[in-house]
This record gives C-alpha cells, structure tokens and sequence, in this order.
C-alpha cells in the first residue's frame, strides 16, 4: 500500500470510528493511528469538507446537527416508509413530457425511481445515486450536473454545479430541506445551498417533499422561505396548525396519510 492508499485508508477507518461512535476526540485518533495530532487534523478536515462529520472543539461528531445532517445511509433510514409515500404522492404530479429537476436528497432519490412510470421524461440531477438509477431507463432523457463531487452526500455540489444549472430551465423542481423553522428552510451546508437555489432559479413550479419531522429540525445556512415554493408535499403528522399557516403563507399544501 502506497502512502495515499494508506491515508485513503486510515480516513476511512477514522470516518467509521466517528460515525460509530458519535464522537471521538482528536487526540484519542492521533494515538489510536500513530500519526501527530497535525495530521489528524488535516485528516478530520478532509472527511468534514466531503461532508462525512463535523470537526468542534477537542475532536469530531458525527451525529446529525445544525451543521451535519449524517450520510446518505443514515439518511435512507429515516422516515424510510414514510419518505417512500410522500415520493410516491410526488410522482403523480409528473406529466409526460416535462423537463424535472430533481436535488440530492433521499425523498428525491426515491421519486427517480418511481418516474420510470411516467415517461417519457427529461430528468436534471446532481445526485449520483438517482443518475446511477435513471441512467439506462429508456424514456428518461437524463442531464447530469457536474462540479465537486461530495461522497457523503453522494452528489455534485458548490459553484460549477449551480452555474451548469443555469444552463437549464425545467417545468417542475421537486426538492427537500433539512429544516424547516419559523417558516423558513435552511440546509446543513453552503454549497448545498448554492446549488438548491439555483434550481429553484431554473424551476417554473416548485415543489418541497418533506416529511413533519424537518419541522422540528435545525439547519445553519437559510436556504428560502416556505412561500417561495408552489406546493408543500407533506406527510399527515405534521400539525394542523402549522398547515395552516403555510397556507395562510401563500403555498398549496398537499397532505399524505402516513399515520393510522
């Protein structure tokens, strides 16, 4: 193994411990690893800029916070089923023929899959999973979004991601957020961000797929407000209250039986 397979390696392996473990402290993978506490340093933050953890004082956490919202994996396992309705809801909304973008988010990914039914469709994405999954479906006309590629997140995010979005103009942006406060959205990285509003640039309608429980969630960058998406697919545990006001707002909301 040469030098860079063995720091590709030992990022892995302190990438799981983090994650494993929910925090370690960066001493502790200084010794654990017989490097200097530098180069522990340098390693914790290269996994933070792919979006793996998040580097606070004394080491790395890699619980879901305000500013890290966990892998895509974990991600998948959250809400799964509930994740798995509201992306079916989503796709009745899609028509043949239309231009969708679609985000890098797990509801998304999982209404890629069910857009082979209602094709033909040109798709444009930056998530390398619903790429991966629409790449061979022979009625999907798929554009893929370039740019720095982030493995936790398993798609293209930052600067030339959101410029080769403005290439485009779609009919529909179906998108989801980490959080959803004082009835604004907000994300766990900048360069998510970046890219997600230029989507909602390109978008002639919009749309957010998000579950009740990004209602109770924080996020550290604002990504927009609720009013500046058309429709609001969410499943029925969120209040009827907040329902309420988000129509009250000036967004259609559409309500998914989740819960007996």
């Amino acid at each position: 193994m040469d030098r860079v397979e063995a720091q590709e390696e030992r990022r892995r392996q302190m990438r799981e411990a983090v994650v494993g473990r929910g925090f370690v402290r960066t001493a502790d993978l200084a010794e654990e690893f017989g490097i200097s506490l530098m180069t522990a340093h340098r390693d914790l933050d290269a996994l933070q800029a792919q979006g793996w953890l998040r580097k606070v004082r004394g080491g790395a956490t890699g619980l879901p916070s305000a500013q890290f919202h966990g892998s895509v994996a974990e991600r998948m396992a959250i809400m799964a089923q509930t994740k798995q309705l509201l992306a079916r809801a989503a796709a009745t909304l899609l028509v043949p023929g239309q231009t969708v973008l679609l985000d890098d988010s797990t509801t998304c990914l999982l209404l890629a899959h069910q857009a082979v039914e209602h094709t033909p469709l040109t798709v444009i994405t930056n998530s390398l999973p619903a790429i991966n999954t629409l790449a061979k479906e022979p009625g999907i006309a798929l554009i893929t979004l370039g740019g720095a590629y982030f493995p936790a997140y398993d798609a293209f995010m930052g600067l030339h991601t959101a410029d080769a979005v403005r290439a485009f103009r779609a009919d529909v942006l179906f998108m989801s957020t980490t959080a959803v406060t004082n009835g604004r959205c907000y994300h766990t990285s900048p360069e998510t961000v970046q890219v997600k509003r230029a989507m909602m640039e390109c978008a002639a309608r919009r749309v957010l797929v998000a579950d009740h429980t990004k209602f109770a969630k924080d996020g550290l960058y604002a990504l927009a407000p609720l009013p500046d998406f058309d429709l609001l697919i969410v499943d029925d545990g969120l209040a009827a209250e907040q329902v309420r006001a988000v129509r009250a707002a000036g967004t259609e909301v559409m309500v998914v039986p989740a819960h007996g």
